[in-house]
């Protein structure tokens, strides 16, 4: 009986290789954050190494993102990071939804949800942790940006309108 249920297992384990799921792989700069934006380099940096695999159009992925059903997973958390931010789409949004997002990034940080425990499970990902002096400087430069939108931009244009 136990022969018998670990062979379809094993059955199971090799059909789903073969169902994969999309890679994000998109791309686009036309409005990423730095089209408008002043990103400095140790900025970017930080950007680079522990954001935008989960929060762009283009993800560097794993080795075992190749095995299901981990690819599954890996592409949900990427879906879901998309939809939370992405910084590859993020000036073709309003100029409030900008500013709400550089808020979020700095709740964030701050609070140290990002990046996300899941992201560095099994010491993977290990350039994504973030230092103390990595998350002021993050912290930093989101609230110049923001204070940049207030200087361009009417108090009432940077007020998330309701969705009904």
């Amino acid at each position: 009986m136990i022969k018998k249920i670990l062979l379809a297992l094993a059955i199971v384990l090799v059909v789903i290789q073969f169902i994969r799921p999309a890679k994000n792989n998109a791309g686009g700069v036309q409005y990423s954050l730095p089209t408008r934006y002043r990103v400095p380099p140790e900025v970017n940096v930080i950007i680079k190494s522990s954001c935008m695999d989960c929060h762009s159009n283009v993800t560097r992925y794993p080795w075992y993102a190749e095995v299901q059903p981990a690819a599954w997973w890996l592409a949900n958390h990427v879906k879901e990071g998309k939809k939370n931010l992405n910084l590859t789409e993020f000036t073709n949004h309003s100029i409030a939804y900008q500013n709400h997002k550089f808020e979020e990034i700095i709740e964030v940080i701050q609070e140290e949800e990002m990046p996300l425990p899941s992201y560095t499970w099994f010491g993977s990902h290990p350039e994504a942790n973030l230092t103390a002096e990595q998350r002021e400087t993050m912290v930093i430069w989101a609230q110049s940006q923001m204070a940049m939108i207030a200087e361009r931009y009417p108090a009432d244009s940077l007020v998330m309108k309701r969705r009904n």
